[in-house]
């Protein structure tokens, strides 16, 4: 019986630099990039439980299996960690929070703490917004991907939920998966926009049930009535 061969290949982006593979995405699968996701994984939660007293409320809501998008509220680089904190543990590396590149990815360390700990995709807010948002299709059509998203675009600066973009109604409009409008309470006052650190401030994440587009074609009309029907989800969500 003749011993199996083995062949192995290294990343196709092995010989860039640091930033530049950190920037590209998809990014090629790496195992210390993993532990070290895993490792902040359990830190960062730990910490939201004892520093923010984070309670999340309506997680059964959230698909177990298959593709699907959270959709919520953003006043806080506390948002994202607190909707990831929702998943397992185990689906972390298959959730993308979709952050801003010209702000996240224009330093290394913003690009290392973005790519390695939240495993993040970088979406052009104001150029490549198109090119950004076929990226997202092509991660929700890979069976068991999660996308998070903030319509708003941006942090609001006063605590208040400002309008959704079009694009979120753009991205979901005809496919066929699961939409899971969600709000996070309190991040603001924990850790508002040019707060250098957070303060001790609970957080509060309520989950909402999730809705399906795919009846609806990905046309003008329709990505503006679905990004203001998802504002409203989110804002229902807020007042409780």
């Amino acid at each position: 019986m003749s011993e199996p061969q083995w062949h192995y290949e290294t990343a196709a982006d092995i010989d860039q630099p640091l930033a530049e593979r950190l920037r590209h995405f998809p990014r090629e699968p790496d195992m210390f990039v993993y532990g070290l996701r895993s490792m902040a994984t359990v830190s960062l939660r730990a910490w939201l439980k004892v520093y923010h007293r984070l309670e999340i409320v309506g997680r059964e809501n959230l698909p177990d299996e298959g593709s699907f998008v959270m959709v919520s509220n953003h006043s806080s680089h506390l948002d994202a960690l607190a909707l990831l904190a929702a998943l397992p543990a185990k689906k972390v590396h298959r959730a993308f929070p979709a952050v801003a590149e010209d702000y996240f990815f224009v330093s290394l360390p913003r690009a290392i703490l973005s790519a390695v700990f939240i495993n993040a995709l970088p979406f052009g807010r104001k150029v490549r917004v198109r090119q950004s948002l076929d990226l997202c299709r092509k991660l929700l059509a890979n069976p068991g991907n999660i996308l998070i998203l903030f319509p708003e675009g941006t942090r609001s600066a006063t605590g208040q939920m400002g309008d959704f973009r079009p694009g979120i109604g753009s991205l979901v409009a005809g496919m066929n998966l699961p939409v899971v409008p969600c709000a996070v309470q309190g991040a603001f006052q924990a850790w508002p926009r040019r707060a250098f650190l957070p303060r001790p401030r609970p957080v509060r994440l309520i989950i909402g049930k999730p809705r399906n587009y795919a009846g609806l074609a990905p046309h003008k009309e329709h990505a503006q009535q679905i990004s203001a029907e998802l504002r409203d989800a989110v804002q229902e969500l807020l007042c409780k």
